[in-house]
């Protein structure tokens, strides 16, 4: 029988998506892996005796294939991450009008007044209705229809407070919420939920691969997309930024799932930046590059003229938490503070916060973080009204700024309302490209009776060496210092190239028995 053998390579403009039962050719870039034809019928060319000797020399379309390789794996293992993220994020996107609907009644007051009562008779109402603790911090109402916020460091609740809310104009108690770090207890979860699962800091763990890989996955997709409407028929922006709606099958799905990556691409980007920077691992990385480059916000001087700073007791009993709580500061103090920081010129809503001991000063800060910010502060001297020391946002370094203006953007209140609805169509674009990612791997399964399976095979191996030299001597070094940048990711990928190293090894293995 004769043996003779052609390159028969599948059609990869098949408008069916399918080729002897499977759908373009089990390439997830499209692109058509050639096959053996012979008399017995269609064969592997990995399978072939002589796919040795007919290998391709180094040529920069390895690149492609490693790329396709690697976007195929990080996104059918890190998907299931970046799905819980967008899923989790579109639900804290909402907090601020869920936290009115639940919270309103504290949130919010009746009726406006004319003009609000002083802040030591608010302190007094709110001390009189929860008189546990000690007044750590008070927060003057944002808008006029919003209530004065007196935060309460209670020994029971740990890191987090008792906020005790007050109607400015009438001094009337409106309830208190247990927060954290001024959050409400729904916003606290949810948080959580997105940060950790509400698992503690070892479910930091999901969100750090998540954001790690989220750029990686974007960019390669990217260079993928882009790449391949060079080389085919969408060579125009039209073929890049708009689904082929023309297309049937996997092909179909892809243009939807690619042509969508794109127009998010950036939002997915800043979203992944932004996430590193306050995530466990890369965050202490990103935290040495703010000190090494002196990009850190400008320390506010709270030590007072003259005075001596306090003896600390380094006793045996001291900070076991066996002491008695710090009294509270005059409530007038408060007011005389705010009259100091307003006429500094800090306007809008305002932190105050009592000196921690007799040398140091009161901090009023600037807590506005919609779009223009305000953040300066002022040390004031309560006791006599004036102002210590101040800084101001406008002196912040450049990387202060972006991480600062960075992370309010990320958590949807940048921009108010708009940032929101940004963060909400990314979300649920981010769920539709993953949706449409597994879908495409289902669709690309082979159908025929002798080679059923219930997804499609993964890319190629063994692209990284037909790589050209240039790409081995710039890309190894480059990839172990994003490995050190981002440990979470260095690791993943690692254990990745360990898993396909040893499953590559088994297959040869039972191949050649």
């Amino acid at each position: 029988m004769s043996r003779r053998t052609e390159e028969i390579p599948q059609n990869d403009h098949d408008p069916t998506g399918t080729a002897q039962g499977e759908p373009d050719g089990d390439r997830p870039d499209g692109l058509a892996k050639p096959a053996l034809a012979t008399a017995e019928g269609p064969v592997a060319a990995a399978d072939d005796p002589r796919s040795e000797r007919r290998r391709p020399a180094r040529s920069w379309e390895a690149v492609r294939h490693l790329l396709v390789r690697l976007h195929f794996y990080a996104g059918v293992l890190v998907a299931p991450f970046l799905l819980v993220a967008a899923l989790t994020g579109l639900a804290y996107t909402f907090t601020p009008q869920l936290d009115q609907l639940l919270y309103g009644d504290r949130l919010r007051v009746e009726k406006v007044g004319d003009a609000p009562r002083p802040l030591a008779e608010q302190i007094a109402a709110a001390r009189a209705a929860y008189p546990e603790g000690t007044v750590a911090s008070v927060v003057t109402p944002p808008d006029p229809e919003d209530t004065t916020r007196v935060v309460l460091a209670v020994p029971e609740l740990g890191e987090k407070q008792r906020t005790v809310f007050v109607d400015p104009y009438t001094a009337e108690v409106r309830g208190e919420l247990t927060t954290w770090f001024g959050s409400t207890p729904l916003t606290t979860w949810l948080d959580d939920l997105h940060r950790n699962l509400n698992l503690g800091e070892t479910g930091r763990l999901y969100s750090e691969v998540a954001a790690s890989w989220l750029g990686v996955t974007v960019l390669g997709g990217l260079v993928l997309w882009l790449g391949r409407s060079r080389g085919q028929r969408a060579k125009s922006a039209r073929g890049a930024l708009l689904p082929d709606r023309k297309a049937r099958g996997v092909r179909r799905t892809r243009s939807w799932h690619a042509a969508t990556g794109v127009w998010l691409a950036l939002a997915l980007l800043f979203l992944s930046a932004t996430g590193l920077t306050w995530s466990n691992y890369a965050g202490e990385r990103f935290g040495r590059l703010l000190d090494a480059a002196n990009g850190n916000a400008p320390a506010l001087d709270t030590a007072l003229p003259g005075a001596q700073a306090p003896v600390e007791d380094h006793s045996e009993h001291a900070g076991h938490g066996g002491g008695e709580a710090t009294a509270d500061a005059d409530p007038a103090d408060f007011d005389a503070a705010l009259t100091a920081a307003r006429d500094a010129g800090l306007g809008g809503t305002v932190v105050v916060t009592p000196a921690p001991d007799a040398a140091s000063a009161w901090t009023v800060a600037q807590n506005d973080n919609v779009w223009p910010v305000h953040y300066d502060r002022v040390a004031v001297d309560a006791s006599s009204g004036e102002i210590t020391a101040r800084t101001y946002w406008a002196d912040h370094p450049a990387l202060s700024k972006l991480s600062k203006l960075g992370v309010q953007g990320h958590m949807g209140v940048l921009f108010g309302v708009a940032n929101q609805i940004v963060l909400a169509l990314v979300a649920l674009g981010l769920t539709a490209v993953i949706v449409w990612g597994y879908r495409m791997w289902w669709q690309r399964r082979p159908t025929r009776d002798d080679r059923r399976a219930l997804v499609g095979r993964a890319p190629e191996r063994g692209a990284w060496r037909r790589l050209p030299l240039p790409v081995l001597v710039l890309g190894i070094p480059a990839v172990i210092a994003l490995g050190w940048a981002l440990p979470v990711l260095g690791v993943t990928l690692a254990g990745f190239l360990v898993v396909d190293v040893v499953v590559g090894a088994v297959r040869r293995q039972r191949r050649t028995a």
